[in-house]
């Protein structure tokens, strides 16, 4: 089933948005955190984006160039604003999509479909970031970002770091990243893997994430 993450800070719009979309078969969230809208978005890995662009704190615009520095999925833009000016500001910002308010939910069904259509037909729909406590993991050029920070990872600390996130919650042994290492054709001994797990940490205490990997002694580490 298909996810759409509706980001519109209008009450009664979004519920009518989202009663709609499940009436068409569509999974669907509503982003009521304004300021985190990035964390949301990594964590339940929409399909597809509606984007109000009058919002509090940050605007659509900003928003949506965050989301395309982590992924493609598709972005409608639904907005009052219908100037010239706006609408090529939503295709330059990365949108794929304008529709503007009032709209009839017939034609919003159609742009939706016809865009997840053209998306999905050939592409693989898993996300590119993996988000754990508002830590941002991309896939696609190994950077970890957290709030306004982005750090660049080694191989090693890129891997080591997705493996925990991965399984946030659960303890993993030392043997176990080793090993899942090892079948990455990247072997590290236990010297370089603890070379690598404190090299991590400092870089993630520079984006002032403290504690963030967290050592279960004669266990392993884990990610709450």
């Amino acid at each position: 089933m298909f996810k759409i993450l509706i980001v519109e800070d209008d009450i009664k719009i979004r519920e009518i948005i989202l009663e709609s979309i499940k009436k068409w078969g569509y999974e669907g969230l509503i982003a009521e955190d304004f300021g985190r809208v990035m964390e949301v978005f990594a964590d339940y890995q929409p399909h597809l984006v509606l984007m109000d662009i009058n919002l509090p704190a940050f605007d659509g615009f900003y928003w949506c160039s965050k989301i395309r520095e982590l992924s493609k999925v598709p972005v409608i833009f639904i907005s009052s604003r219908n100037s010239n000016m706006d609408i090529i500001m939503a295709i330059n910002m990365g949108g794929d999509d304008f529709v503007q308010k009032p709209f009839s939910l017939e034609v919003l069904l159609a742009k939706i479909n016809a865009l997840l259509r053209r998306t999905y037909s050939y592409a693989d729909v898993e996300s590119n970031v993996l988000e754990r406590s508002g830590v941002l993991l991309n896939m696609k050029d190994s950077t970890v970002m957290y709030k306004q920070h982005k750090q660049e990872l080694t191989k090693n600390e890129f891997k080591i770091l997705y493996i925990l996130m991965r399984e946030s919650g659960k303890v993993v042994s030392r043997e176990e990243i080793m090993r899942r290492l090892w079948e990455d054709e990247s072997f590290v001994d236990d010297n370089t893997l603890t070379v690598n797990i404190n090299r991590l940490r400092k870089s993630l205490e520079d984006m002032d994430l403290k504690d963030f990997i967290k050592t279960k002694r004669g266990q392993g580490y884990m990610i709450q």
